[in-house]
């Protein structure tokens, strides 16, 4: 939350310093004075716009360096919880609780044999092959038997 706040005041700082700076007239502007252009500079005062706009943008120059030394400092101090969940799970504790893993799927062992001293064996599992079986085309016939 204090990342994405940071983030923020970063983003305006940045913008008003780019308008700031656009606003403010450069060194040559005042060449412009002897050829009529003088009184432009009367609405701030005799001193100009030069030093509140200088001023406003050095303010929020000294906000963007904090702002930015602030967003240095939570980034490299993160939490541990950032992270795949994999990463989660195999840093949770385990203290108190145990969990078996679920035993595998095995065939049922067949039933046991008539003689009682014989031990069964395992049973394995094989395969299941499908059969198909082609019904005749044409059906001329009833119940799907073949014609003569």
């Amino acid at each position: 939350m204090l990342h994405v706040a940071l983030m923020g005041i970063q983003y305006l700082c940045a913008f008003l310093i780019v308008s700031l700076v656009l606003l403010q007239r450069g060194k040559g502007a005042d060449a412009g004075a002897g050829f009529g252009a003088g009184a432009s500079g009367t609405v701030f005062g005799a001193r100009g716009a030069s030093t509140a706009l200088s001023r406003a943008t050095a303010i929020l120059a000294g906000v963007f360096m904090i702002t930015s030394l602030s967003l240095v400092y939570t980034g490299t101090h993160k939490t541990a919880s950032a992270g795949s969940v994999l990463d989660q799970l195999s840093q949770q504790p385990t203290s108190g609780t145990t969990t078996t893993p679920a035993a595998p799927l095995v065939a049922p062992a067949p039933a046991p044999a008539s003689a009682a001293g014989s031990v069964a064996a395992p049973a394995v599992a094989t395969p299941v092959t499908p059969t198909t079986q082609v019904a005749p085309a044409g059906g001329s016939g009833s119940g799907g038997a073949p014609a003569k």
